[in-house]
């Protein structure tokens, strides 16, 4: 099948403005935020050691809720995590 000149001219633009769309799908998708625990990035493991730091000096679980207003459910996983890390530990 051959084209004329006009009718490739005509395809090379209805291709550009696909693309351009497909270009501002791809980019909203890279931005998307899939929400949910990201468990051990830097901002949980900061937290995580503020929580580690604070149970260590003495305090209690309802205390370091208060303290650093985070849920009870966010302290007791940390609290999980805190003591798997000290079996392996102990382990070694």
């Amino acid at each position: 099948m051959s084209y004329t000149y006009e009718e490739a001219l005509e395809r090379i633009t209805e291709l550009e403005k696909e693309n351009k769309q497909l270009l501002t799908e791809l980019e909203y998708y890279r931005n998307r935020n899939y929400g949910g625990r990201k468990k051990h990035n830097e901002t949980w493991m900061a937290a995580y050691n503020d929580f580690a730091v604070k149970y260590e000096g003495g305090m209690t679980i309802m205390e370091i809720v208060a303290a650093n207003k985070i849920s009870r459910r966010t302290a007791y996983r940390y609290k999980t995590y805190y003591d798997e890390l000290k079996k392996r530990q102990e382990g070694n």
